[in-house]
């Protein structure tokens, strides 16, 4: 089983600001505390360090400590002369202003700099009066993530001299109970041995490092200015293949999912490799050990492929071929022989990559795009935002990419914004000897999708984290938190809904009770869910518009100073007694180890996704109004695009609610055979910040706008069926002025001008720019820069249709039943009635389901319902169309 690594790291050490080095006489560190507890995964670690000035006159005492990247901090306090000095968090741009003010007075100011690959500093100090003390305390929290099946927990401490009074405690509790605890890493010697201790108890573990002076001078890297090394401390939880560990505390969930005994998923990936001239000498030989290694552990049910690239593409083969043993040879001998060499043409390379995937469609597998470079695009598309856009329409969110950026030289913000469009991250490979495993290293961590198309979905429950994921890895985790609606656990139902290969499955426990922290002021689980959120927030701004991201940023920006977290949006202004100087902690970017330069934030953000169903269905147990239409009424439904992409069973999807890709809307059955009852059709619409959807109903047979584009000459109708299968009847494509297709259940009928041909088997069809294909129960169709999959399924031996918009160019003249936007809601009440408030409207609404036949085989949703105009915001009107 693969394993996963996470880093906590903590590096310390104090300093004395004087013309020259202090005698230990001076100054003294008497004691030196590190105390980390992770309860759930979540660290939160504080450092205690206490300092005596042993001189005979005052001096100012500097205070160093590196924390991991991801880790927030959200405390810092100073103990001098009893008094004690907080640490506040505001707004960066208020902290800014103070940190200008000190700065125009002739006064230092804070520092913060990247200095390594997890880690970033803060550094202040404070002047100490003679014989006087203080102490420094710093706290800050980390959400643990797993890789290749572990937790880590590095703490890494020098702290300049030895110190009397030295302790590393490490407290794990985990509800699951703890499969293993270990402790490595170069504290961890034989030296060093009897100073550590190490409990495990079931559901907690303990670990204690106290060394003395003299050991404190005994490790390979210490000596007489005392410890300089890491303690590492690995573990994991106890897993079973259901629905993970679920613990609440003050209204507040987190949910924990990775199951690990499923049939790995065979994969199709494409490795896109820079070998420009700036990859030149160690790096383009390390990419090639790197690759020669990774191409050793494909399965032989992978198919892959291998393209290189500097102003021109290069490739082993055109297409994906499976990784049996020729093949493998092959392309080993094609990667040994890389050479360095041209510019770089980024935006033609990955769109190559993309489109050898796409070519690739193999049902039951998983596909992957991982891109390596060490510089920016200098041929070709040079424009950063358009060869965004250029792949984020060729990928459509149908796999995810991975960009790797190899140095300091590469824009690290453009590819983690692609990447994060994409379904993806990005990671910096460091320059360093071992860039090699560092590669292989990342490879491995998404080598074994275990699931795709992952839907965590939680009744009873709101302002969720990201509850859509494109593929689960073996060794990872899926972590997802929110607030249990009303703090009532009976109305709380989570469960999970994935693709196993080519086989829909269901994690869920009803009979299994949700883990209680038991503490009514325990406010941990709310504090994951806010940390959670914060990153996920930043990570959302990256992707959206200028004017999309004021709403995003402003929410980040209030939870930071509401949970006290130092992120790229807050700072910390430090402290001091009366006449020191100014100190201000900001969150920094990445940057070489040698730039020390206070940094200003690029915010990072993260993108919507939205689905739009429709269904037929029973009338509902308490009717919400209806409004009916007649036949020639017409509604019109405007917005952007929405994510299509679970139609297909192993199809990504994006990992927050995204607005760039495309709504599909289903439609299910169950409808009653009684000729009083009339035929309703029961619409869903997904929502972008909750899991359960909104749905309505309107009655009859009608004439649907399914997606108009006039600008692109394209038009698209659907005729709902009037008895009990409650799908469509057919779909009708008009593309440009002679181009007219009429798709049912028997085939497929083409009009070209005065032309009429009618098709009936498994066919590809291709009239001007409009290519169809009919393969077993799907038929594609691509026309212009529009592509649609239309599902056919049976029901009672009657078949019906049902579109899915996977992929169309967003524009203002687009509008129809695709072109619908996720809603937005909160639950605002629910006894006697429950309430959701929607645009400041509070709407009456009944809890009921619907089978959703945008995926094969379908699944039955809850979804509240609703009259027409309250889902819509709008009245039901141009929403049908008087001919197909």
């Amino acid at each position: 089983m693969g394993r996963t690594v996470v880093q906590i790291t903590f590096i310390i050490f104090l300093l004395v600001l004087a013309s020259t080095q202090p005698n230990k006489d001076d100054w003294d560190i008497y004691s030196f505390h590190i105390n980390s507890t992770v309860t759930s995964r979540y660290a939160t670690t504080v450092i205690t360090s206490r300092v005596a000035n042993r001189m005979n006159e005052s001096k100012e005492i500097e205070f160093h400590v590196q924390i991991p990247k991801n880790a927030f901090i959200s405390k810092f306090r100073m103990f001098i002369d009893g008094q004690v000095y907080d640490g506040v968090v505001k707004a960066k741009e208020q902290a800014q202003q103070q940190y200008t003010e000190a700065v125009s007075r002739g006064e230092s100011a804070g520092l913060v700099s990247s200095v390594g690959r997890t880690l970033e500093e803060f550094k202040t100090s404070v002047t100490v009066a003679a014989h006087k003390k203080v102490t420094f305390e710093l706290t800050y929290e980390e959400l643990m993530k797993r890789t290749h099946g572990k937790y880590e927990l590095q703490i890494h401490t020098r702290p300049t001299q030895p110190v009397s009074d030295f302790k590393v405690d490490v407290h794990i509790h985990e509800e699951a109970g703890i499969s293993f605890i270990n402790v490595k890493g170069g504290l961890s010697t034989n030296a060093l041995a009897n100073a550590i201790t190490k409990t495990h108890a079931d559901k907690q573990a303990w670990v204690y490092f106290y060394p003395t002076v003299d050991q404190q001078k005994m490790c390979d890297s210490c000596g007489d200015q005392g410890m300089n090394g890491d303690l590492v401390i690995v573990y994991d939880v106890n897993r079973d293949n259901g629905l993970g560990h679920i613990k609440k505390s003050d209204g507040y969930f987190v949910h924990h999912f990775a199951p690990s005994d499923l049939p790995r998923i065979p994969k199709n990936v494409v490795f896109v490799i820079d070998q420009s001239g700036s990859m030149g000498g160690r790096k383009i030989e390390q990419t090639r050990t790197a690759l020669i290694h990774i191409l050793n552990d494909l399965a032989e049910d992978d198919h892959f492929g291998l393209i290189t690239f500097d102003d021109r593409i290069s490739y082993w083969k055109r297409e994906l071929v499976q990784a049996n043993s020729k093949n493998l040879e092959s392309a080993k001998n094609f990667a040994r022989n890389i050479q360095d060499r041209g510019s770089t043409n980024i935006n033609e390379a990955v769109l190559q990559g993309a489109r050898m995937l796409n070519a690739h469609n193999r049902e039951g597998s998983a596909s992957i795009l991982i891109l390596l470079t060490d510089g920016d695009p200098t041929s070709g598309v040079t424009n950063l935002e358009k060869i965004q856009s250029n792949v984020r329409q060729a990928i459509a969110g149908k796999f995810p990419l991975y960009c790797l950026g190899f140095g300091f030289d590469v824009d690290f913000n453009f590819l983690e914004k692609m990447s994060l469009q994409n379904n993806g991250v990005a990671r910096r490979i460091y320059e360093d000897s071992d860039a090699d495993l560092q590669l292989k290293g990342f490879y491995e961590e998404v080598a074994t999708p275990l699931l795709t198309d992952v839907t965590m979905i939680y009744v009873g429950a709101t302002n969720l984290t990201q509850t859509n994921f494109s593929q689960y890895y073996n060794g990872s985790e899926i972590v997802v938190a929110g607030e249990i609606t009303d703090n009532n656990i009976e109305t709380f139902t989570p469960q999970v809904v994935a693709i196993s290969s080519n086989r829909r499955i269901m994690f869920s426990n009803p009979n299994e009770t949700v883990e209680s922290t038991g503490t009514v002021s325990d406010d941990r689980i709310q504090r994951v869910w806010a940390y959670l959120t914060v990153k996920q927030l930043l990570d959302k701004e990256l992707q959206l518009s200028e004017t999309e991201k004021e709403k995003v940023k402003k929410e980040a920006l209030e939870l930071s100073v509401r949970y006290s977290f130092v992120t790229p949006l807050t700072s910390m202004v430090v402290t001091k007694p009366p006449g020191e100087n100014t100190d201000v902690l900001h969150k920094p970017k990445e940057v070489p180890v040698n730039r020390r330069t206070r940094i200003q934030h690029v915010p990072v953000h993260g993108t919507g996704m939205a689905k739009f169903k429709h269904a037929p269905v029973n009338p509902p147990r308490h009717q919400a109004p209806v409004r009916v239409l007649k036949k020639n009424t017409r509604v019109t439904l405007r917005s952007g695009l929405l994510d299509t992409s679970s139609d297909f069973p192993l199809a990504p999807k994006g990992p927050v609610p995204r607005v760039h890709v495309v709504p599909f809307f289903s439609i299910a059955a169950n409808v009653p055979q009684a000729t009083d009852v009339p035929l309703l059709h029961r619409f869903l619409i997904n929502t972008e910040n909750q899991t359960v959807p909104l749905c309505f109903d309107v009655s009859g047979s009608l004439q649907l706008k399914l997606l108009h584009h006039p600008s692109e000459e394209l038009f698209v109708n659907g005729e709902l069926d009037s008895v009990v299968n409650g799908g469509f009847n057919s779909i009708f494509i008009h593309f440009q002025t002679d181009h007219h297709f009429e798709i049912d259940s028997r085939g497929v009928t083409v009009r070209e001008g005065q032309t009429v041909a009618h098709h009936t088997g498994q066919d590809t069809i291709t009239a001007g720019s409009v290519t169809v294909v009919v393969h077993n129960k799907k038929i594609h169709v691509t026309a212009g820069k529009m592509r649609l999959v239309i599902l056919v399924h049976e029901k009672n031996g009657n078949k019906f249709l049902w579109p899915v918009l996977k992929k169309h160019r967003s524009a203002n003249d687009s509008e129809g039943l695709l072109a619908v936007k996720p809603a937005v809601y909160e639950v605002v009440q629910q006894v006697p009635v429950t309430k959701l408030k929607i645009k400041n409207q509070e709407i009456d609404v009944t809890s009921d389901n619907a089978t959703d036949y945008s995926i094969d085989p379908p699944v039955t949703k809850n979804c509240w319902l609703m009259s027409a105009d309250s889902a819509l915001q709008r009245p039901l009107a141009d929403f049908s169309v008087a001919q197909l």
